[in-house]
């Protein structure tokens, strides 16, 4: 399984930006996609989620309203929308699988993406 992120970049407050994660390697039947992200200094978060057969999807206290993760199934490809992007948003992210459904913890992740820098400017 490979994963792939693309779509970071320097962005203002209040813009937007959209995260891919290209998905090889497998079918991903009865597997959940996750976004986490990095800031420096801070430990990797579960920002989204959603889960592959049906398109459930989940999402971090922090980042609801603001993104909407969706995925692709034709096309192996899931996606993070990112709206009203805040300087707080600011971190590597990266996208994430794992056979089940979709966890909010980055150790019951076992496939990583090689992440993509997202900067907001004030």
């Amino acid at each position: 399984v490979q994963l792939q992120a693309s779509g970071g970049g320097l962005v203002q407050a209040g813009g937007s930006l959209r995260l891919s994660c290209a998905a090889s390697g497998r079918t991903f039947t009865n597997y959940g996609m996750g976004w986490f992200r990095q800031a420096p200094g801070k430990e990797r978060e579960f920002v989204a989620g959603i889960t592959w057969n049906w398109g459930t999807s989940s999402y971090a206290d922090s980042v609801k309203g603001r993104f909407t993760v969706s995925r692709d199934r034709a096309n192996s490809m899931v996606y993070l929308q990112m709206n009203s992007l805040k300087a707080e948003d600011t971190a590597v992210y990266y996208c994430a699988a794992r056979n089940g459904g979709v966890s909010t913890k980055t150790y019951e992740y076992n496939r990583w993406g090689q992440g993509t820098q997202v900067t907001v400017s004030s």
